[in-house]
């Protein structure tokens, strides 16, 4: 069978690939990561907040780039927060903020929530290494 740039070499056979190949490997590889950074914030919100709660917004913040090494919008997280709310997976209180008396979400892991955070854990695969 022929070697394409599509298919995944062997072993054996494996060359470095053309700077060509290279551009289009790192474009596939960039855009899996964005889908998968996607799908994968709920439950890596869900996790940290249950790690953490009550938690700021802002710790959440944090825990997810210290956890994963992503870089996230605000605005993504946020509306990441407000999804998993309206769906009853995450409860938020209003706190004042000492000193300055602003109001400030604290974050819970509802019951539900943890339900769901279960069964996506439960339904994780990990691919084992080859040694």
């Amino acid at each position: 069978m022929a070697n394409t740039s599509h298919d995944i070499p062997e072993a054996d056979d494996a060359a470095a690939p053309t700077p060509e190949e290279r551009e289009w490997i790192d474009h596939r590889v960039e855009t899996w990561v964005e889908t998968y950074k996607k799908s994968m914030l709920s439950p890596v919100t869900l996790s940290l907040v249950a790690e953490h709660q009550p938690a700021e917004i802002s710790t959440i913040a944090e825990a997810v780039t210290s956890a994963t090494g992503w870089q996230i919008t605000e605005r993504g997280l946020y509306r990441t927060i407000k999804r998993l709310q309206d769906s009853g997976f995450l409860q938020s209180t209003a706190v004042d903020a000492p000193r300055t008396g602003a109001k400030r979400k604290l974050l819970s892991l509802t019951a539900l929530g943890a339900s769901y955070l279960s069964g996506i854990k439960n339904n994780l695969v990990e691919v084992p290494e080859e040694n």
